[in-house]
C-alpha cells in the first residue's frame, strides 16, 4: 500500500515538473552595442539616448516576461520543495520499512535453508513401499502419508514464500535507489533553472540600469525646466509693487480663436503670511496682531519683550544686532504705509525678525542676504519701514518657547496652506472674510490688488519670453500639452524629447506632429482641443482638468495636468500654483 501510494505520489510530482519545464523557458537576450559613453552636447547624448530607448524598448517584452516567469517559477520551486520533502519522507519510511523487512527476512533465510534441506532429506529418504512394510495396520499407514505429504506441502510453501519476499525486497530497494535518484536530479534541475533565469534577469536589469543612468542625465533637464517653469524660487513684494501685464490678463485678445491659457492663483508659495493678503487685512482695519494670528494661526505666541542684544551674522556683511537687522530689510513698499496698510507693514516687521532669529538660530549661525532668506541692504529702508519696526520693537513670534520660522510670500492666490516648525504647524485657509464662497472676489490679496492674484505667465522674473507676446495657445498646442500627459504620465515613457518648443531650452523637441505620432503609438493621439473646464479642492487645489478634444472628452488630475504643461508649453509659458484655470476664447 505504501508504494502504492509512493507511485502516486511521484507520478503527481513528475506532471508538476513536466509542466514547469515545457512552460518556463527563459529568453535569453542579446544585447546590440547601444553606446553610451560619456558626450560632449546634449545634442549627442539625445541621439544616443534614441538608439538605446528603441533597444530597450525592443527587450523590454521579453525582459517582463523572464520576470514574470521567475516570480512564478520561484512559487514553482517552493511548492516543489515541499512535495519533494514529502516524498523523501514516504521514501525514507519504506526505507525503514524495507530495512525491517531485511532484518526479519535474514532470520527467514535460515529457516527457508533448514526447509531446503529438510525437503531435500525427505525426498532423498521417503520411499512409500518401506513406509508400507513398517506400518502395523492401514490406519498407520494413512495416517503417516498425510503427515508425510503435509510437511512436504509446508516445506515447499514456506520456500515459494520466503523466495517472494526476497525478491520483492530486492526490487522494493532497487526502485527506493532509482526514486531517490530521480528526486536528487529533478531538485537540482529545477534550482540550476531558477538560479539561470534568475541571473538573466539580473543582467538585464543592470544593462536597463546603465542605460537609464545616461537617459537620466538628459531627463535632468527636464528636471531643470519643471522648477524653473513652476517658480520654486522665493519672492517677496520687495522695494516696488509687483509689474503688471495687460497680456497676462484675462481679457487680451491674442487675435486668433479657440485660444486657450492657464491662469495661476498665485506665486511662488503658498505657506505663512500673504503679504498683499496683510495689506488687504489692515486696510479693511485689522491690526498686526490680528494679521499675525490669522496667518500663523491662534497658537502663536506673540512674544513683545524678546531679547534685543542677540547678533545677526549676515553672510557678506558681517554681523549686526537683531533691532538694526529688522531696520534693514527690504520686503514690502513703503507706499503701502500711506495707503491704509502700516499695520500690514508691523506685522511685516515682526515677521522678518522671527524669521531672522529662527533661521540664524538665536544668532548661532548666518543668514543670507538675497530673497532667497530676507532682502538685506547694508543702510536703514526709513520711511514707514523703520516706523513699522520702531513700533514694534523685540516682538517675535515664538512657538513651544523658541522663536518661529515666519514665512511669507507676495501672493498665495487666496489659498493659504499649513506648514510645521518646531513642533508647531500653521492653518491651512481660504485666505477671505467668507471662506471659500467668497474666494475669487473677495480674497484679500485681491482687494489689495496683487498683480499676481490671477495672472497667466510666459515671461521670466527678468523678462525674457522667448519670443512670445502672450500666453495663449491655439488648439492644436492645447493638444500637443494633451500629448505630453500621454506620454509621460499616463504611460510612464521616459521621453526626453518631450520639451518646450520655442528655441530657448535646446535639446530637440518633438514636433506638434511627431508628439501626437508617438502619443498614438502608446494609446491616443489628441489633434486638437475645443474645450475645457476645471474643478477645485476644498484643499486649495485644481483637482482636475476637463477636455474636449476631436478624440472626445478626456480628464486628468490637476496635479498632472501642471507637469505636462510646464514641460511642454511652448517658450516661457509656465503655471506657478497648483491653484490654477483653464481659460477659452
Amino acid at each position: 500500500m505504501k508504494e502504492a501510494r509512493l507511485a502516486r505520489f511521484l507520478f503527481s510530482l513528475l506532471i508538476v515538473l513536466v509542466f514547469t519545464f515545457l512552460f518556463f523557458r527563459f529568453f535569453s537576450l542579446t544585447y546590440a552595442l547601444c553606446d553610451v559613453r560619456d558626450y560632449s552636447t546634449i545634442e549627442d547624448y539625445q541621439r544616443a539616448i534614441e538608439e538605446c530607448q528603441q533597444e530597450i524598448s525592443s527587450r523590454m517584452g521579453a525582459h517582463t516576461k523572464n520576470k514574470e516567469d521567475l516570480t512564478k517559477l520561484q512559487k514553482s520551486l517552493e511548492n516543489t520543495k515541499k512535495l519533494i520533502s514529502s516524498a523523501e519522507v514516504q521514501i525514507n519510511n519504506l526505507e525503514k520499512e524495507i530495512f525491517d523487512r531485511e532484518v526479519k527476512l535474514e532470520y527467514q533465510k535460515e529457516i527457508l535453508a533448514a526447509r531446503v534441506r529438510s525437503h531435500y532429506k525427505r525426498s532423498r529418504r521417503y520411499s512409500p513401499f518401506l513406509l508400507f512394510l513398517a506400518s502395523t495396520n492401514a490406519a498407520d499407514l494413512l495416517r503417516e502419508l498425510s503427515y508425510r505429504q503435509t510437511a512436504a506441502n509446508e516445506d515447499k510453501q514456506t520456500i515459494v514464500n520466503i523466495s517472494q519476499d526476497l525478491k520483492a525486497l530486492i526490487e522494493d530497494k532497487e526502485k527506493t535507489e532509482k526514486n531517490k535518484d530521480w528526486l536528487t536530479k529533478a531538485r537540482n534541475s529545477l534550482n540550476q533553472q531558477v538560479q539561470t533565469l534568475g541571473a538573466e534577469v539580473e543582467k538585464v536589469e543592470g544593462y536597463f540600469t546603465e542605460v537609464s543612468g545616461k537617459i537620466a542625465q538628459l531627463s535632468a533637464k527636464q528636471q531643470a525646466i519643471l522648477s524653473e517653469k513652476q517658480g520654486t524660487f522665493q519672492t517677496t513684494v520687495g522695494e516696488v509693487p509687483l509689474a503688471d501685464d495687460p497680456a497676462s490678463r484675462p481679457d487680451y485678445n491674442p487675435g486668433f480663436s479657440p485660444a486657450f491659457a492657464a491662469f495661476s492663483f498665485g506665486a511662488p508659495h503658498f505657506k505663512g503670511m500673504s503679504q498683499y493678503g496683510a495689506f488687504g487685512r489692515a486696510k479693511s482695519g485689522q491690526s498686526a496682531e490680528e494679521i499675525l494670528r490669522a496667518y500663523y494661526g491662534g497658537g502663536i505666541e506673540i512674544k513683545k519683550d524678546y531679547s534685543t542684544g542677540i547678533m545677526i551674522n549676515v553672510e557678506g556683511y558681517g554681523a549686526v544686532d537683531i533691532e538694526t537687522y529688522t531696520h534693514r530689510i527690504y520686503e514690502v513698499p513703503n507706499s503701502w504705509g500711506d495707503q491704509g496698510g502700516m499695520e500690514a507693514l508691523k506685522a511685516q516687521a515682526v515677521a522678518a525678525r522671527s524669521y531672522a532669529l529662527a533661521r540664524t538660530n538665536n544668532g548661532a549661525g548666518s543668514i543670507c542676504a538675497t530673497e532667497s532668506c530676507q532682502v538685506y541692504k547694508p543702510a536703514n529702508k526709513g520711511g514707514n519701514w523703520e516706523r513699522a519696526v520702531n513700533e514694534t520693537p523685540s516682538w517675535v513670534l515664538m512657538a513651544n518657547g523658541q522663536p518661529f520660522s515666519a514665512w511669507y510670500a507676495s501672493t498665495s492666490g487666496g489659498y493659504q496652506e499649513s506648514y510645521s516648525f518646531n513642533g508647531y504647524s500653521t492653518p491651512a485657509f481660504w485666505d477671505t472674510p467668507s471662506g471659500r464662497s467668497g474666494w475669487t472676489d473677495q480674497a484679500w490679496e485681491k482687494q489689495a490688488g496683487s498683480p499676481w492674484f490671477y495672472k497667466a505667465w510666459y515671461k521670466t522674473r527678468s523678462g525674457d519670453s522667448c519670443g512670445r507676446s502672450h500666453p495663449w495657445l491655439t488648439a492644436e498646442e492645447m493638444a500637443d500639452v494633451l500629448n505630453a500627459w500621454v506620454v509621460l504620465i499616463k504611460h510612464g515613457e521616459s521621453d526626453d524629447r518631450v520639451l518646450p518648443l520655442g528655441g530657448c531650452w535646446g535639446g530637440n523637441p518633438y514636433s506638434l506632429t511627431d508628439l501626437k505620432n508617438r502619443a498614438e503609438q502608446l494609446s491616443t493621439g489628441y489633434s486638437k482641443i475645443t474645450g475645457v473646464s476645471v474643478t477645485y479642492s476644498e484643499g486649495g487645489y485644481t483637482s482636475n482638468v476637463n477636455f474636449e478634444t476631436d478624440q472626445g472628452g478626456v480628464s486628468l488630475s490637476g496635479a498632472e495636468f501642471k507637469k505636462a504643461f510646464n514641460l511642454r508649453a511652448p517658450a516661457r509659458i509656465a503655471l506657478k500654483s497648483g491653484l490654477f484655470n483653464i481659460e477659452k476664447k
